[in-house]
């Protein structure tokens, strides 16, 4: 249920406006999210990925393919923080690949159509 608008109740002074947020930071906290749920779902929190229970390729593959094209396409936007995100992608891409029992052709793996092959 939406909040009522017109309720009395206090906003919390230590939440931010969505709309006081730079753009840039909207970007960056939606890369790291994306890149978070994907070491998730290709196992990487656990001690051993390849036994982990939360290991799901198909999801991972969204979830990457997702996350490429958002840093593919707010490239310009990012200044210093694309290099970070960028390898941290490529990181995501690679670790897929090795998870992968029938590894996609170079150009076909999760988010490659976005940033091109990753070996």
């Amino acid at each position: 249920m939406l909040p009522d608008m017109n309720d009395a109740t206090p906003i919390d002074p230590d939440v931010r406006d969505l709309a006081d947020i730079p753009a840039v930071e909207v970007i960056s906290r939606a890369a790291v999210m994306l890149m978070s749920s994907a070491a998730e779902k290709l196992g990487l929190a656990d001690p051993d990925p390849d036994t982990s229970p939360r290991r799901d390729l198909d999801e991972a593959r969204r979830v990457i393919t997702a996350l490429a094209g958002l840093i593919t396409s707010s490239v310009e936007y990012l200044g210093p923080h694309a290099g970070p995100l960028r390898e941290g992608l490529q990181s995501l891409q690679r670790a897929f690949r090795e998870s992968s029992a029938h590894p996609d052709e170079p150009g076909m793996g999760p988010g490659e159509k976005y940033t091109g092959p990753v070996y």
